[in-house]
């Protein structure tokens, strides 16, 4: 094997390539990046049995051939490689990297014993890349992170029509997102619950590519595997992940039909007053919010400990009321929001809140975030 590529635009994919692998592989052949040089350029993959990523890239191909190396070491290697041509030639178990006056040799791993790649199901439909990762971005915040409960370490991916909707919740919080996309069918309906990690990793990954097709199988070769494949400099690049067995909860009933209290409120003024307020919270205690008269108080500590209180204009309409939350969920529902304005709507006190964007035109923003109170402390 002998080829010749850009040192920019290598670095870049063996970068992209490396970020899912393994920290702990259980078979010390997937911590390896595979290399392998033929008629279409370069394809570098990684597999670790549950998540596979594939970056085609253009390169001077001599002489073709495969080879597994540390994907770690390569990418740290290309990360600090001066600007200029790299070449890489394999010489019996080691392969020779040189780039300018700077020269390596990597010791190889066994090809013949690397897990063979999942093919990508049949493309699904295509949605804008920078659309559908601010999108994952927002639902991410409620996924769960307990692994005890892998079922809540998902998003769950439904498809109706022209609709994506992406679904999240660690049980105390729930995020909502949807966006349009282009299907292949235009009556398509199907559902996925894809690993949060993954998901986030990868759309943030793609977010620059334009257009990406997304690929889920309604069942036949390829079920159970998703796949997001977009255009990189210099290539392609493509991911397949196993979607995570189990029912996700009917979490869309949580969302209540009418709401008895709204307020509106500058998102930047709550953000601040937050996070001064809760300084003084123990753990697992409640900031309070207190909505009257055409202000937003909050407090937090109580009896002989710290204390502290601040007031924000907010715009209430329906019945006063006093809850309470969790600083640091409300604050992430809160940074998710993208609008300035941020509209908190109830039904009651001891019921969830569900947060929204604030339009002036009156459309929807396209995110929820619904969270449960905490019970405060008298």
């Amino acid at each position: 094997m002998k080829f010749r590529v850009e040192r920019d635009v290598l670095a870049d994919a063996v970068a992209w390539a490396a970020r899912s692998l393994p920290a702990r592989p259980s078979n010390p052949v997937l911590a390896g990046l595979l290399i392998t040089a033929g008629d279409e350029g370069l394809v570098l993959s990684t597999f670790d049995y549950e998540t596979s990523a594939r970056a085609t890239l253009t390169a001077e191909v001599t002489t073709p051939g495969t080879v597994l190396v540390s994907g770690r070491l390569l990418a740290d290697i290309c990360r600090s490689l001066p600007a200029k041509p790299v070449d890489m030639v394999l010489d019996g178990a080691r392969v020779s990297l040189t780039c300018g006056s700077a020269r390596f040799s990597l010791q190889t791993m066994p090809v013949s014993d690397y897990p063979t790649l999942p093919d990508m199901p049949g493309a699904t439909g295509t949605v804008d890349g920078e659309v559908f990762a601010h999108a994952v971005s927002q639902a991410v915040t409620a996924a769960g992170r307990d692994d005890m409960l892998p079922v809540l370490t998902g998003v769950r991916l439904e498809i109706d029509g022209d609709t994506i909707s992406l679904l999240a919740t660690d049980r105390f919080r729930l995020s909502q997102r949807e966006i349009t996309w282009s299907p292949r069918t235009p009556d398509l309906t199907l559902a996925a619950l894809i690993p949060a990690k993954v998901l986030g990793d990868t759309a943030k990954a793609l977010a620059g590519s334009g257009e990406v097709t997304i690929a889920l199988s309604a069942g036949g070769q390829g079920e159970g595997i998703i796949g997001f494949e977009g255009a990189a400099p210099g290539g392609v690049r493509r991911t397949t992940t196993r979607l995570l067995d189990g029912e996700f909860p009917k979490v869309r009933s949580l969302f209540p039909a009418e709401h008895l209290t709204i307020a509106t409120v500058d998102k930047a003024a709550l953000v601040e007053s937050v996070k001064r307020v809760a300084l003084v919270a123990e753990r697992n205690t409640a900031v309070q919010l207190a909505f009257a008269d055409g202000v937003l108080t909050l407090d937090a500590g109580s009896g002989d400990e710290a204390q502290a209180s601040e007031s924000i204009e907010a715009s209430i309409s329906g019945d006063d009321l006093t809850t309470g939350f969790n600083p640091q969920f409300l604050l992430d529902g809160l940074g998710a929001i993208d609008e300035g304005s941020v509209e908190l709507a109830f039904t009651q006190a001891s019921k969830p809140v569900v947060l929204s964007g604030h339009r002036d035109d009156g459309q929807d923003a396209g995110f929820r975030y619904l969270l449960m109170p905490r019970r405060l402390l008298s």
